[in-house]
């Protein structure tokens, strides 16, 4: 690049050959016209403000923050910090003070660090590498710096799920490190700062709607004798990255109609063919950005034989829609659980989830048949909250279900679904 200079380029162009040199190299000319969709600095001063604000409640002079590919995290708390999504590692992290400014930890280096330096620009100027995985090792040294060698130091989960953290390596060398240090584990702390998100984060959400739609027609377009589940999961796969979007998940399955043997989609898409007559369940998520949104609903091969659309008509679509009259603002969460009381009623049994809410990816609340599970600060709905009501009806012989799910926004004077799918039995 003519004109382009630093010291450390200088010191890294010609020995590129060099291991140690091409690791660590900084401030290179590479990527420099690469183009990311960003967030405002607005935004990430706002999520800063929010954490810190909760850091002080907590006690917090330091937190450590994990974000990796799992779809209980999706990012987490690493991704809502800094813009980046990570598909190298099982984790990287953001050291976030409480006074300071925050560093985030890449896995790797050379070519590769310097592109996630250009994602995370409005959000994170220091970007370090874990030195070939010495991730504690280097988390101690930004703290030192710090001067929080003695402090408080939070761990977030890694997968709130699962309620799994760092690995043990990392956080022995850590605690080694720092021996002065308190360091603590922290129980649901990102959940409680995503649960009701910002214009700029719904606005993700929304784009997410748009794929999921997308990938809907692309099942619906594939589907016939003799394409397998593979080829409408590669379908759907291929719409969502065409969007700009990444793939949570793709759950597909198909059964016949007359002859019915699923009640819900198949989370490993197999070789089966699809024959007239199938019937196809799915779920799909799909994310933008970090931000995802969920949808599922019944694709018919050919004309349903009469049960199965009445089946839709008397018990799924209707059962759906109480459920979905229950999102708006002040309403709690368990109205929803009450609501899907109607299968029942109606002579046949569902799924155990009812509702859940949406952070990154599937998170809390949730409501199920058996009743809800809370927060105090999520139970009851508030603008902003993002829901994936997913009510799953099964016959009374445990033999045919129908998932149905589409995700909302709740917003000041009710809902917004994300998707433009029609509440229908499709038949292709």
């Amino acid at each position: 690049m003519t004109g382009f200079t630093s010291p450390e380029w200088e010191d890294t162009r010609q020995f590129l050959d060099q291991g140690q040199t091409f690791a660590r190299m900084k401030s290179t000319p590479y990527y420099r016209d690469a183009v990311y969709a960003q967030f405002s600095r607005t935004e990430y001063e706002r999520r800063f403000s929010a954490l810190r604000d909760r850091m002080e409640r907590d006690g917090l002079d330091v937190v450590i923050c994990p974000g990796g590919p799992s779809h209980w995290s999706f990012g987490g708390g690493m991704l809502w910090l800094s813009g980046h999504w990570e598909w190298h590692c099982s984790c990287v992290y953001v050291v976030f003070p409480r006074v300071g400014e925050p560093t985030l930890i890449y896995g790797m280096g050379g070519t590769h660090i310097e592109a996630v330096r250009r994602e995370v620009a409005v959000a994170i100027s220091d970007v370090r590498s874990s030195r070939n995985g010495q991730f504690g090792v280097v988390m101690a040294e930004r703290i030192r710096e710090l001067g929080q060698e003695a402090g408080r130091i939070g761990l977030l989960e890694l997968d709130p799920r699962h309620k799994d953290y760092m690995p043990v390596n990392q956080y022995q060398s850590l605690c080694e490190e720092l021996p002065e240090a308190d360091v603590v584990f922290t129980e649901g702390l990102m959940h409680e700062l995503l649960v009701v998100k910002s214009d700029e984060e719904l606005d993700c959400v929304r784009h997410a709607g748009t794929l999921c739609t997308n990938a809907m027609q692309a099942i619906a377009d594939a589907a016939r004798p003799g394409a397998t589940e593979q080829d409408l999961r590669a379908a759907a796969g291929s719409a969502i990255l065409a969007g700009g979007g990444d793939i949570d998940f793709l759950i597909i399955g198909s059964t016949p109609m007359d002859d019915p043997a699923m009640v819900f989609g198949n989370p490993r898409p197999s070789l089966r063919e699809l024959s007239t007559g199938d019937m196809i369940i799915m779920e799909l998520a799909a994310g933008y950005r970090g931000y995802s949104a969920q949808i599922g609903q019944p694709i018919c091969l050919g004309a349903p034989p009469d049960p199965v659309q009445r089946f839709w008509d008397e018990i799924a679509k209707p059962g759906y829609e109480r459920v979905t009259a229950c999102i708006e603002p002040g309403r709690k969460v368990s109205d929803m659980s009450d609501a899907a009381g109607f299968f029942r009623q109606m002579a046949c049994q569902s799924r155990p989830i009812v509702t859940h809410g949406i952070d990154f990816v599937s998170d809390g609340p949730h409501a199920f048949i058996e009743g809800a599970k809370t927060h105090s600060f999520d139970e009851v709905l508030k603008p902003g909250m993002v829901l994936m009501p997913e009510p799953n009806p099964i016959t009374a012989d445990g033999m045919m279900g129908m998932f149905v799910g589409h995700t909302f926004i709740v917003t000041d004077d009710g809902r917004e679904c994300v998707d433009d799918w029609p509440l229908e039995l499709t038949v292709v």
